[in-house]
């Protein structure tokens, strides 16, 4: 009787764990939309929908600057949108570079049936960069994403290459992914949890893990390329910045944000991020003088 009891309980804590895991999935996936709008009261910038694929577009907001001094696509994270990168787009344009930022695909105002981790998202960061090199023929074309903007940007076909390329935040496997978001809610547990969540990509999104390896794709990189992140965040944890950025190819930087967990790095210290980061886009960005 004992051993019936424990055997019931077990498949009771099994059942509940798969329905526990699939309603994850779902959440994890579904798009995140989101209201968006026209370009906030004082903005100098276009509103934009940006056609690709079969029949998608992305939403988006194009912020002029002054000639030569370049171009930036502006990605935002998972779940967010176009407004997360609004303040890096007003502090850009006061130094005189356009920008593009758009909602990846499946979140905000775009297009999009899933969230796939960057993988299908890439489609949408091609578009954006094409259309960006066509509004600004002549200008050179760097890219600043988070998180998932970061992923997106290298999954994506670069050709022509960035001229300079920042990642947010980017995690390197999306094994080590889910399992750090699994083991900040469930601890060690997390770890006999995560296959339950990762068996669900083929099903859902039509890619395995195998195909969510930024780590992978940074080999790739031909730009200059800077990743930052926080030495506090326990969504990508620093051991696996470390991973990403050993695993690129040189001209490359490292940035440590001191304190910093997963949050926005921009709103974290804007002081000392523009002061990081300027001088490193316009040493990339700006033409030589005649």
């Amino acid at each position: 009787m004992r051993r019936r009891r424990f055997l019931i309980a077990g498949l009771g804590l099994l059942v509940a764990g798969l329905a526990l895991s699939l309603a994850a999935g779902e959440m994890l996936t579904r798009p995140a939309r989101a209201h968006v709008g026209p370009p906030p009261p004082g903005l100098q910038a276009e509103s934009l929908r940006i056609p690709y694929g079969d029949g998608q577009h992305l939403a988006g907001w194009f912020l002029p600057g002054r000639s030569g001094q370049g171009a930036v696509l502006l990605q935002h994270g998972v779940r967010g949108n176009r407004l997360q990168m609004l303040a890096r787009a007003r502090w850009l344009q006061r130094e005189g570079i356009a920008s593009l930022t758009v909602d990846l695909p499946a979140h905000g105002e775009s297009s999009g049936e899933r969230i796939t981790f960057g993988r299908h998202e890439a489609r949408g960061t091609e578009a954006a960069m094409a259309w960006l090199r066509t509004r600004l023929p002549g200008e050179k074309v760097g890219a600043i994403g988070v998180s998932l903007g970061g992923a997106s940007l290298l999954f994506a076909q670069r050709q022509p290459e960035l001229d300079a390329l920042v990642l947010e935040s980017v995690y390197p496997t999306i094994v080590d992914a889910v399992q750090d978001r699994l083991a900040m809610r469930l601890g060690t547990a997390g770890a006999w949890v995560a296959p339950l969540l990762l068996v669900q990509l083929p099903l859902r999104l039509g890619i395995d893990a195998e195909q969510l390896r930024p780590i992978d794709a940074v080999a790739g990189v031909r730009a200059p390329l800077l990743i930052a992140s926080g030495t506090l965040d326990l969504h990508t944890r620093w051991p696996e910045t470390e991973r990403l950025f050993a695993a690129a190819v040189e001209p490359k930087a490292l940035w440590p944000v001191q304190g910093a967990a997963h949050v926005d790095l921009h709103g974290f210290d804007p002081a000392a991020y523009e002061a990081r980061l300027l001088p490193w886009l316009q040493s990339h960005l700006r033409k030589s003088p005649p």
